[in-house]
């Protein structure tokens, strides 16, 4: 009998298992088992303040009407067919576009891949790339890059960052780390945190990647940049989006950013992604995806390329759409401010992008009205579920292992209003412990 890379025979007491090794150990999503939780509050009745999905309300933020009507011309014109596997051209030459506008960057459309949202994107890449125990090398928290590892056998290698770091890695951090690794994955503005690279610690960074290039041998493969800036036009204040290209020109050749349209349009069920990098190995993704079929809808693509060449509309939406994020992520945090302020136990990192907060809620060994000792996240989570009606997630469902008290808060959802009524719940849920 054969048995596969780290696959476990069947024993006289224990039947062969039915699937693969990789499906038999794949973590399924930690937000999703949240969801039930909350499911069965509502279906009770309770009021909740969801702030577990990193997606958008469409009741709070719809996307750009002029996607919208190009959207339903593309459907009634007929675009319902097969789009090529690796993009529709004009979609591809907007992106270029966009990138040479917007960010001065120089790429054909030959190296831009659309693909049925980012995630299909950065599995490409990891695919790509990397093969069984490559080491990657990642900051935590940070989103999924342990369960993409899993997926093609990496190696995986968490860097673990906290608050002083802005939850980023910094070049000191991964210096030892990158030594013979395949691939570093990073992204800025950061899913959990709403955290940004400053332009100094992604220099150090960039300098790093290219420092390792050039220690390796003519025989030794490439150190990769996998760069997700999906968040990148939801900025806040004085944060300026960085990207490596801009600060080291040199880096082309081993950097892929990770894109699309989900947050900066509020548009996540669209799912119009992209990877743009270097053009020989983005048609070898393209080719992979083409088997798989993760190609973004005809009529979405159609409709996107069309928005895309539309600069003011974007601005003006953005605009809008930037300030009802601060509005909502700057009320949360002048909220915690209130309550630390007050005595309690909680802290905030200051946000800088995408659509979230990350809150420390420092309860560990506080004991709850029922007798109950808190000891992790876990339990800090459901106890503030239960008694706040606050749903958050856990930085564990980013990577992080120790029990820090650090959850996510995403504001793409909820009104001021829901975060107004769920503040002095949340008060007497605290000052209940003991």
């Amino acid at each position: 009998m054969t048995i596969g890379l780290n696959a476990t025979p069947a024993t006289a007491d224990a039947p062969a298992p039915r699937s693969s090794y990789m499906a038999e150990h794949l973590i399924g999503s930690e937000i999703l088992k949240i969801s039930g939780d909350i499911r069965a509050l509502t279906a009770q009745g309770k009021r909740v303040c969801n702030l577990t999905v990193g997606d958008y309300s469409s009741t709070q933020f719809r996307i750009p009407r002029l996607l919208e009507e190009e959207l339903q011309r593309a459907i009634a014109s007929g675009e319902t067919n097969y789009p090529p596997s690796d993009g529709m051209p004009a979609l591809r030459s907007a992106v270029a576009q966009l990138y040479k506008d917007q960010l001065g960057l120089t790429y054909g459309a030959d190296s831009v891949l659309i693909t049925a949202g980012s995630r299909p994107s950065i599995y490409a890449v990891y695919r790509a790339l990397v093969d069984p125990d490559d080491a990657v090398v990642y900051p935590v928290p940070s989103w999924n890059n342990n369960h993409y590892c899993h997926l093609v056998g990496a190696r995986p290698v968490p860097i673990v960052c906290g608050k002083e770091d802005q939850f980023l890695p910094t070049r000191s951090a991964l210096a030892d780390a990158v030594r013979g690794a395949r691939m570093l994955s990073v992204n800025s503005p950061l899913n959990p945190a709403g955290t940004a690279f400053s332009r100094e610690a992604l220099e150090g960074i960039c300098d790093l990647v290219l420092e390792e290039n050039r220690r390796r041998g003519p025989g030794e493969r490439p150190l990769y940049l996998l760069y997700d800036q999906v968040y990148w036009m939801l900025t806040f204040g004085a944060t300026r989006h960085e990207n490596p290209i801009s600060l080291r020109p040199e880096l082309a050749p081993y950097t892929f950013f990770i894109d699309g349209v989900s947050k900066s349009l509020a548009a996540t069920g669209l799912r119009v992604g992209w990877t743009v990098g270097p053009a020989d190995v983005v048609a070898r993704m393209g080719s992979l995806l083409g088997h798989v079929g993760a190609w973004a809808p005809r009529a979405e693509q159609v409709a996107v390329a069309r928005f895309l060449a539309v600069h003011d509309e974007m601005t003006s939406f953005l605009r809008t759409l930037k300030e009802g994020l601060e509005l909502r992520l700057g009320f949360l945090t002048d909220a915690f401010a209130t309550l630390r302020s007050e005595g309690f136990p909680v802290d905030t990192a200051a946000p800088m992008g995408a659509i979230y907060l990350s809150a420390r809620f420092d309860l560990n060994g506080k004991t709850t009205p029922e007798g109950e000792v808190l000891r992790t996240n876990e339990e800090i989570r459901r106890y503030l579920l239960n008694a706040a009606g606050l749903a958050v997630v856990p930085f564990q469902a980013f990577g992080l292992v120790h029990d820090s008290g650090w959850f996510r808060l995403s504001v793409g959802a909820v009104s001021v209003e829901d975060l107004r009524r769920m503040i002095p719940g949340l008060k007497s849920a605290l000052a209940a412990l003991r």
